[in-house]
């Protein structure tokens, strides 16, 4: 019995094969894991160095664009428009006054100068209408759009079109 326990105090004290392949393997997973996690950080730290400096050239700036946009409209109102509409289901008429939006007063004077041409295109438009379509507000809404499409168009054949982006009634009265 005496010659077990030598036998026990040696294979306590020796490492067995197992456990010098478990550490010695053990050394190398934790520095590839540390290589692999400078590695994944240097990535992420350029990756994101190369979006900020692709975002963020002098064109791209929002401030500037939010300055732009900081700019009020420019309201332009029009006379009272009074017009028979299109027979639906006996004589109406429609009387109703707009005012146009516009982005600066550059393009109100170029309205203004263009007023005969911009009043017939909307007594045009206003006419052909039935009552019937307008009084919804889905039918108030196609007109808008309607009036906007034909405002815009150019005065002069070769000219540019107007930038009107609203229409608003401001009275709308079919009798």
């Amino acid at each position: 019995m005496a010659q077990a326990s030598p036998k026990s105090t040696s294979a306590k004290s020796a490492p067995t094969e197992a456990e010098t392949t478990e550490t010695s393997a053990g050394k190398p997973k934790k520095k590839m894991l540390i290589i692999a996690g400078v590695v994944l950080i240097l990535l992420i730290a350029g990756g994101s160095a190369a979006a900020y400096f692709f975002m963020h050239k002098p064109g791209n700036n929002l401030a500037v664009a939010k300055k732009e946009d900081l700019k009020p409209p420019v309201f332009l109102p029009l006379d009272n428009f009074t017009v028979n509409l299109s027979p639906d289901d006996g004589d109406k008429y429609l009387q109703v006054t707009l005012t146009l939006q516009v982005p600066d007063e550059k393009d109100a004077d170029n309205i203004k100068a263009h007023m005969p041409q911009v009043r017939d295109r909307v007594l045009l438009l206003l006419s052909s209408q039935k009552a019937s379509d307008l009084l919804t507000e889905a039918g108030k809404n196609q007109l808008t759009r309607e009036i906007i499409s034909a405002i815009n168009k150019p005065f002069d054949p070769a000219g540019d079109p107007q930038k009107v982006s609203g229409v608003f009634f401001t009275s709308f009265v079919i009798q």
